[in-house]
Parts: C-alpha cells; sequence; structure tokens
C-alpha cells in the first residue's frame, strides 16, 4: 500500500495563481508540481494502492503517452491509474475547490447568474455563465414565475427541491419571501403526494439514509454526513405520515420538508440541520411490490430488534453531536411515539412534533378562542375525536395549562376532556382494554359508540378532530355543536386535505357563519351571506421553528413541558383583536419569522428559568438576540 500525503497551496498574484501540490510516494520520493487549476485527486485501491492528480495545465511531467496501448492523456499515469482494468475497483478520493464548475455546482455558495464581475474573474468563472449578471430579488422574480407556471403541486415541489438543491440561498429567501404561497408546496399537503410518490421522483439523497444493515455502526454512518455542527435532528422511521400510514424509507419527505422550515421560518442555520430516516422494513404491500421502492424490501422489525437499533441512534447521536444535538421524533406510530417520548426525554434532548408541536399550536388557537368566546380554559369542555398521539398530547396539554390557571392538579383538569376513539367515547368500562395513554381519559359515562351521540351528550364548546377520518365531522355533528354553543370551536387537524374532518365551506355553513374554525391542511377563504371567512390553519409550522431556535440558542440540554406550554402562550399572545375580527385564531404566516423569534425567547427565557440553558450569559433581550442569530439567505459576496 503506498503511503501518501498531500499538501494544497493555493498561489495567487498578478502573475500566476495556482496550486502547489506535494506528493509522496510509496518509495518515498517527493514530487512538488504547481498546477493551474486543480479539478481532483483520486486513490485507488486497485492493484495495491495508486495515488495522483489531474490539473487543468502545466502538471510537471504532463505530455501524451501510451502505456500497454492506453492513452494516458496529458498527465503522466505514473500510479497506473488509466491502466487499471474494468475489474480493478477504483475509489475516487475528491478534495473540492471552490472555483470553476465545482463552484456552480456548491448549493451553498452558487449564486448563477448573480456573480459579479470580479467574483467570475476570480473564481475561474468566466465563460462558465451568460455574461449577464442578474440580482438575486430578479432571480427570485423568474423563478417565481416558473414555478407558478406549474399547476400540479407535486411538480412545484419537485422544482423547489431542485433549486434548493442547486442553489441554497435563493430556494431559501424565494421561500421566505412567499410563504403563505409556498408553504403548502413544500410541506402538507404537497409533502404526503411527494413520499407516496419518493421512489418514483428520487433524484439524489438529502438526508441519512439508517437501516437494519447498519446496525451495530451507526456511528460510522453518522461520521460520513459531511457537516459536523449539527444542531438539529429529525428523523422519522415512516409508519406514520401524515395521514397516510406506512410509507417506510419514502418518508424522507417529512425530515427534509420540516427541516427546510426550520431554516426559512425558525432561522436555524441550513448546514446545522440533519434529516435521517430509519428504515426498518415496511408492512405496506403496495411499497413491497413496487420495484421503485427504495427502501428494504421486508416487513418491520418491532420489539427487541427495534429497540435496540433506536438505542444505537440515540447513542450515537449523542456520541458524535455532543448532548445540545435536539432530536425531534416525527411520524412514529402511536405505540412507538409515546414509547420512545418517555424513555428518551430525561436523559436527551428529544421533543416529538406530533405529540408536543401540535398540542402547543392547537392549545394556542384554543387560548385565542377564548378571546371571542369568554371565559377561561377550565370553564369550557373539549371533546377529541382521535385519541392517537396527536389528540392525547393536545389533552394533555390543555389539562396541564387548566391545572396551572386553575390551580388544580392535572387529573381535576383531565375531567373537562373527553376523547373519542374507533370504539366510541373512552369510558372506564372499557379500562381493560385501553391503552395506557388513553386509561387517564377514561371517565365514568355510559358508552357511546358514535361522535354525534357523545357531542349531544357532552355538549362541549370544542370539537378537535386528529383521527385522520376524512369528512367525521358531518353535517348533523356542526349543527349539534352550534344548538349548544354560540360559537362553537371546530378544529379539524388531520393532515393531508383529503383526510380533513370537513372543509371550511362545510364549517362555516352548517354553523350559520358562527364556527370558529381551524384546520391542519389550509383552505381558501369562505363568503357565507356576503360575508369573507379567512380559515385559520393550526400549522405546527407556527410553533416548532421558533422552538428548536429557543433550545438552539439558550443551549438547553433538555425539552420540558413547561418550555412547551411556553411556546404555545408565546403564539396566543401575538393574536390581536383585529385578527379575531377577521375569525383568525393565529397571525397570519407572512410575520412567520417575527412570530418565530418571539416563541424563540420565550422558550429560551423558559430553559434559563429552569436551569436547563448552557449558553451563559443570558441576554438581556433575548428576543433581539434570537433575531440576530437568525439566518438570513441573502446572498454573500465572495473573495
Amino acid at each position: 500500500m503506498a503511503s501518501v500525503s498531500a499538501v494544497l497551496l493555493r498561489r495567487s498574484s498578478s502573475r500566476a495563481r495556482g496550486y502547489l501540490q506535494l506528493q509522496r510516494a510509496a518509495d518515498g520520493t517527493v514530487a512538488l508540481h504547481f498546477s493551474e487549476r486543480l479539478h481532483w485527486w483520486w486513490w485507488s485501491s486497485g492493484g495495491g494502492g495508486r495515488f495522483g492528480a489531474r490539473a487543468a495545465h502545466g502538471m510537471a511531467g504532463s505530455r501524451e503517452r501510451i502505456n500497454n496501448g492506453v492513452v494516458t492523456g496529458g498527465v503522466e499515469d505514473a500510479y497506473g491509474e488509466d491502466r487499471a482494468t474494468e475489474d480493478q475497483p477504483v475509489t475516487p478520493w475528491a478534495v473540492c475547490i471552490a472555483s470553476g464548475h465545482s463552484l456552480l455546482r456548491d448549493p451553498r455558495h452558487n449564486k448563477g447568474l448573480s456573480f459579479t464581475e470580479r467574483e467570475r474573474d476570480a473564481h475561474y468563472l468566466r465563460g462558465l455563465l451568460p455574461p449577464v449578471v442578474l440580482s438575486q430579488d430578479l432571480q427570485e422574480k423568474r423563478l417565481l414565475q416558473n414555478v407558478r407556471q406549474f399547476e400540479v403541486p407535486l411538480q412545484r415541489y419537485m422544482a423547489l427541491m431542485d433549486l434548493q438543491e442547486r442553489n441554497e440561498r435563493l430556494f431559501y429567501k424565494l421561500l421566505i419571501d412567499n410563504v403563505e404561497e409556498l408553504l403548502p408546496v413544500v410541506y402538507t399537503p404537497t409533502v404526503g403526494e411527494a413520499c407516496q410518490k419518493y421512489g418514483t421522483i428520487f433524484r439524489r439523497p438529502q438526508g441519512l439514509y439508517i437501516s437494519l444493515k447498519e446496525k451495530g455502526r451507526i456511528l460510522e454512518v453518522l461520521r460520513n454526513w459531511p457537516e459536523k455542527s449539527i444542531q438539529v435532528i429529525v428523523v422519522t422511521d415512516g409508519e406514520r405520515i401524515l395521514g397516510l400510514g406506512d410509507l417506510g424509507c419514502q418518508g424522507m419527505g417529512i425530515p427534509v420538508g420540516k427541516l427546510a422550515l426550520y431554516t426559512a421560518l425558525g432561522g436555524v442555520r441550513p448546514s446545522a440541520c440533519l434529516p435521517i430516516t430509519i428504515d426498518v422494513g415496511t408492512n405496506n404491500e403496495d411499497l413491497l411490490k413496487d420495484e421503485f421502492y427504495i427502501g428494504l424490501k421486508q416487513r418491520r422489525a418491532t420489539g427487541q430488534e427495534y429497540s435496540e437499533l433506536l438505542d444505537e441512534f440515540m447513542t450515537a447521536v449523542r456520541q458524535n453531536y455532543g448532548q445540545k444535538v435536539l432530536v425531534q421524533f416525527e411520524d412514529f406510530a402511536n405505540h412507538n411515539a409515546f414509547t420512545l417520548l418517555a424513555k428518551y426525554r430525561e436523559n436527551h434532548l428529544v421533543f416529538n412534533d406530533d405529540i408536543q408541536g401540535t398540542a402547543a399550536v392547537v392549545l394556542a388557537g384554543l387560548i385565542a378562542s377564548l378571546k371571542s368566546v369568554g371565559g377561561t380554559l377550565a370553564d369550557h369542555t373539549f371533546l377529541f375525536f382521535g385519541a392517537g398521539e396527536a389528540g392525547t398530547g393536545i389533552a394533555e396539554l390543555v389539562a396541564l395549562e387548566i391545572s396551572r390557571q386553575a390551580k388544580v392538579s392535572v387529573e381535576e383538569a383531565r375531567k373537562k376532556i373527553w376523547l373519542v376513539d374507533s370504539k366510541g367515547l373512552i369510558v372506564t368500562a372499557r379500562n381493560d382494554t385501553l391503552q395506557p395513554f388513553k386509561k387517564r381519559y377514561a371517565h365514568e359515562h355510559e358508552p357511546i359508540k358514535d361522535l354525534l351521540g357523545a357531542v349531544k351528550a357532552i355538549r362541549p364548546t370544542a370539537l378537535i378532530g386528529s383521527a385522520g377520518v376524512g369528512r367525521s365531522f358531518t353535517k348533523e355533528v356542526i349543527e349539534a355543536m352550534s344548538s349548544i354553543n354560540e360559537r362553537p370551536i371546530i378544529l379539524a387537524l388531520s393532515n393531508p386535505t383529503s383526510q380533513s374532518e370537513c372543509t371550511a365551506e362545510q364549517a362555516y355553513t352548517w354553523s350559520q357563519g358562527r364556527a370558529i374554525f381551524g384546520s391542519g391542511s389550509p383552505f381558501d377563504p369562505v363568503k357565507y351571506n356576503d360575508k369573507l371567512f379567512v380559515p385559520a390553519q393550526a400549522n405546527n409550522a407556527y410553533i416548532f421553528p421558533g422552538f428548536g431556535l429557543g433550545v438552539v440558542i439558550s443551549g438547553a440540554v433538555r425539552v420540558t413541558d413547561d418550555m412547551v406550554l411556553a411556546a404555545a402562550e408565546g403564539l396566543a399572545d401575538q393574536v390581536t383583536p383585529e385578527h379575531i375580527d377577521k375569525g383568525l385564531i393565529y397571525p397570519p404566516f407572512s410575520i412567520i419569522r417575527k412570530i418565530s423569534a418571539n416563541i424563540a425567547a420565550r422558550v429560551a427565557a423558559k430553559a434559563y428559568d429552569l436551569g436547563l440553558a448552557s449558553q451563559l450569559p443570558r441576554p438581556k433581550d433575548l428576543v433581539k438576540y434570537a433575531e440576530s442569530c437568525m439566518y438570513t439567505p441573502v446572498y454573500r459576496s465572495n473573495r
């Protein structure tokens, strides 16, 4: 095996610019070469190991020669790379130099037609681009026009993902400046269809894939990721993607989309974000039979094998990135979501957006709704349709907030909350068959099988849907809610749009324009009796980007329920009387960066108050500090 060391020195002056390369071969011989432009290096494991370099001009010993019938071209084939036969493995060993073609293909630094004349000369771009120089704003305008030309949402999604892979800053500027228009494209509902078709639209990997094949080697896999200063990880096992079920490895679209929003809405640096899919198989028969499926074609691992893989993953994350990297669990099935959160929350910095994030944004909507309905949370009754991780997570946070406001125990606060699952109202008579996280909401009452019967019996102020059963809020259900309440609160939270419990138009029409409506997926404004209603979207994107930013800037080492409550209260406080007059229970997404900064400040303040923050000293003005830490996508000038 050849012993190799290399030193790259760039020389730049008015007379010459290029690279000095110091090479040492197996026999100890050292050669010094000069090149105007280094293209790439390679290390070849075939034939006992060979090392070489190719350059554009001026390489010492460069001359065309024929060795064993092979034309070696302009570089002396000192180590036999050109003579390697097809059955000899050749492993490329690359050092990227940010100039020329390599610069144009680096999404973090590529500016396309915005490279200035000086930059084009300094970085060997002359001739590689058309002569015009465009501003970033003009680039953005052109791309937005291009995106709008696509009528199919999935085509828009693919166009934006292509942009992200070739020009990172332009992608985020486009998304930030047009967030209300493009959020449904890069995330729900379009991302659901993208995950379903991920195998056929797959172009290049956008995150890390950790499968059962890597068991025992997860730390090694993490070290393959080029970025080392990771602050936020979003991880899924793909078992419960939105309301679409088990999509296996193709669930990667969710972590990628979530982290795009962490950057665009929360200002977390793109290089500090890592999307991960843990592939333990899939029970989706269609995917197992799909020749284009990109994951393991086997049934899901469960039990000890699954648990050991997750343990190894969490241990490897801490070992590689430290204890202050936030791990967000995303779209795990109920039976794993609660278990993983309970298992790791005491010793790791973890957050489950489906449980805690959804709960925070819904609680914020309920608090804001009371500005119109009146009273406190403790004065009202809440009925949940759906008792999975989202439903019970929301219920638990609402109960915690009621207990804080009313100065009662959480057990007492839970009496204001009722749940309906697939078998009907959850009551104590069903305790023998209930999962542990449902038992705490089993109250004394006669069994009721259907939602309409539960509404008539419980007489709730708010009806909250998270079951993923489309159109389950029927006309009869909403009319019953409207007969009980002057301003019924109707939250149809299930995603994507096809799984929503009702549409905005149905809620407003069937309640005769009296409903306070919110949904998980976006709906267009509705005109009823000459009044325009603007549906509120209870989107987790209100919470998790700002929450994550607050964790990062404070250096928090744990996530607590108090921090989640702080995020919910921070969001509710930004709902003004003007918003309420328009029927909005959330502030507009057009000011989402301001919203995220305020939520980050609330979360960070709570972390400092609880002694969980490690970023010291504590900033005097946390809102300004959060804003100063946020990533901005404006182009930088290159030397």
